[in-house]
């Protein structure tokens, strides 16, 4: 069952007041300096500002770093640390994640709030978020899309089937939160006793399904929740077409291959924590091709042949799913 208590760590019970000092905000970039400006500029901006900064750089070879330092003297000048990591090789978002809250984790952040580079962040969201604290160790809070609608984010999965439940209620009730068994790095806010029990993101996912996995890890030891407060907006903008029950989004053959390879992932984590049913995780996986053809044909407008990388991908899955040395990421040291 979930450990619905504040705090995971330690004899106390009540938990600390919540210190905007004690965030770290982790970033992952990868050639969008012009992107990664926007959102430093918008975190220069917030009141109250976090402690911590951490920018993972994903071997980018444009201007990032010249971009990165010199926000470096006026971040600290408003009480903010930057910290600034740079890859030798781009390892994806989940690589940039994991090493954004390895980074953060050591150095003892105890709440670590994960972003991309193609947001910015709302001015007073960490005070939004900070009133959560008290009672929920695991919150995602809501998102403007580009044209400053809000978006909906499929904050349920069916768990046996490994996919997101695309009919969810989106509005919330008095209480101003939802129960959520998932998660998304644009936005997860975690504390750093979760992340010690349940271990870093995957870094073998590289992209695509890594963070509803974290956030579904989450959710089997805290009650994670989605709350109603927006705390970013994103800024740059995505060709999407309407399907009448939810919007789909363009994508590229990068992702449709990993969209399906990283099943085989999703498969031995479910083994691995008593979860794997493989007739509803198969019509889970073949839900999910079928969702990438209609993306691949109503949105993108090619050919059904462009679906060569999602039978790629499938077929990575199962190598992936038939290794016996695979183990899940493993807790880490109570520091």
């Amino acid at each position: 069952m979930p450990d619905d208590s504040p705090a995971t760590r330690g004899p106390r019970t009540q938990p600390d007041p919540f210190d905007p000092a004690s965030v770290a905000i982790v970033v992952v970039t990868y050639n969008r300096s012009h992107l990664l400006t926007t959102l430093l500029t918008s975190i220069c901006a917030m009141e109250p500002k976090p402690g911590r900064i951490v920018v993972i750089d994903n071997a980018s070879d444009d201007d990032t770093t010249d971009v990165v330092e010199s926000y470096r003297e006026r971040l600290a000048a408003a009480g903010t640390e930057l910290v600034y990591r740079r890859l030798d090789t781009n390892t994806g978002g989940s690589g940039g994640f994991s090493a954004g809250m390895e980074t953060a984790y050591g150095l003892g952040a105890e709440w670590i709030w994960l972003m991309d580079d193609d947001v910015e962040v709302i001015p007073d969201a960490l005070a939004l978020l900070g009133r959560w604290t008290p009672r929920f160790r695991s919150i995602q809070g809501r998102r403007y899309d580009y044209d400053g609608s809000p978006f909906y984010w499929q904050y349920r999965i069916a768990p046996r089937m490994g996919i997101p439940i695309p009919f969810a209620p989106s509005k919330f009730d008095a209480s101003g939160y939802k129960p959520m068994n998932s998660g998304c790095f644009e936005g997860m806010f975690v504390h750093r006793s979760i992340v010690q029990r349940i271990g870093l993101p995957d870094p073998r996912f590289f992209i695509y399904w890594d963070d509803q996995v974290y956030g579904w890890l989450a959710s089997r030891i805290t009650r994670s929740v989605a709350v109603e407060d927006f705390i970013l907006r994103r800024t740059r903008d995505i060709k999407m077409v309407n399907l009448g029950v939810r919007n789909l989004r363009a994508s590229s053959d990068a992702y449709r291959y990993y969209i399906m390879r990283n099943r085989g992932y999703i498969k031995q984590y479910y083994r691995a924590y008593g979860a794997y049913s493989p007739l509803l995780f198969a019509a889970g996986t073949a839900a999910t091709f079928c969702k990438e053809l209609i993306r691949l044909v109503a949105v993108e407008r090619r050919s059904i042949a462009g679906a060569k990388n999602l039978w790629r991908g499938l077929r990575d899955a199962r190598e992936v799913a038939a290794d016996t040395t695979w183990r899940p990421m493993p807790p880490l040291p109570v520091e």
